[in-house]
C-alpha cells in the first residue's frame, strides 16, 4: 500500500506508538542520569530495581497500546468488510422497480398467450433475477396467512378479513421485499385483515 493510501487514524495510532516508546527511552536515560547523580544518597530502591519498574511500566503502556491497535484494526477490517458486502445497495434499490416491470410484464404476456413472446421474455427475466440473487439480492418469502411483523413488513392498509383466521394476519402482498445479505433494503408491502 502507498503511503498516501494509508488511513490517518492509523497514521495517528502508529505516532502514538512511536512518541510513547521515545518517553520511554528518554525517562530510562533521565533515571539513568539521577541515579549517577544521587549514588550518595540512600534510596529505598535499589538502581537496578528502579530501572526494572520503570521497564515494567513502559511495557505495560506498550502491551496496552499494542492491543488496542490490534482492536482497531479488526473493528476496521470488519468495517471494511460489511461495507463490501452491501456496497452495491443502491444500484440494486435502483433495479428492483425493474424487477417489478418484469414481474408485471411476464403476467400479462402469460396472459397474451404468445408462446415464443412468453419464453423470449421468460429467459431475459431469469437471467437478470439470477444475476441479482448472485450479487447477493433475496427475495423475502412472504404469504398469506403470515403472521404480521412491524420490523419485517410495511403495512398500507388492513381490510376486514375473510375469515377468522387472517385476522392480524397478511392478507395480501402487495409488493415484494428483498434483502441483500443481512439487511433488508425494500420492506415488503402487505394488506393485514382485522
Amino acid at each position: 500500500m502507498s503511503k498516501d493510501k494509508t488511513n490517518p487514524e492509523e497514521e495517528t495510532i502508529k505516532d502514538q506508538v512511536e512518541d510513547i516508546l521515545d518517553d520511554a527511552i528518554e525517562e530510562a536515560e533521565n533515571n539513568k542520569e539521577k541515579s549517577n547523580s544521587s549514588e550518595g544518597k540512600t534510596e529505598e530502591l535499589s538502581e537496578e530495581e528502579q530501572l526494572k519498574a520503570d521497564l515494567e511500566k513502559e511495557k505495560d503502556k506498550f502491551l496496552r497500546l499494542f492491543a488496542e491497535f490490534e482492536n482497531y484494526k479488526r473493528r476496521t477490517s470488519k468495517e471494511r468488510v460489511e461495507m463490501f458486502k452491501t456496497a452495491n445497495q443502491d444500484v440494486m434499490t435502483a433495479m428492483l422497480p425493474v424487477l417489478d416491470d418484469f414481474d408485471r410484464a411476464l403476467n400479462e404476456i402469460k396472459k397474451a398467450k404468445d408462446k415464443n413472446l412468453l419464453k423470449g421474455v421468460e429467459l431475459i427475466h431469469n437471467k437478470f433475477r439470477e444475476t441479482l440473487r448472485s450479487k447477493g439480492l433475496e427475495v423475502m418469502k412472504i404469504k398469506e396467512g403470515d403472521d404480521f411483523d412491524a420490523d419485517l413488513h410495511e403495512a398500507i392498509t388492513q381490510i376486514p378479513a375473510p375469515s377468522d383466521k387472517l385476522k392480524g394476519k397478511i392478507v395480501d402482498v402487495v409488493e415484494k421485499g428483498y434483502k441483500l445479505g443481512d439487511r433488508i433494503i425494500r420492506y415488503p408491502k402487505v394488506v393485514t385483515g382485522k
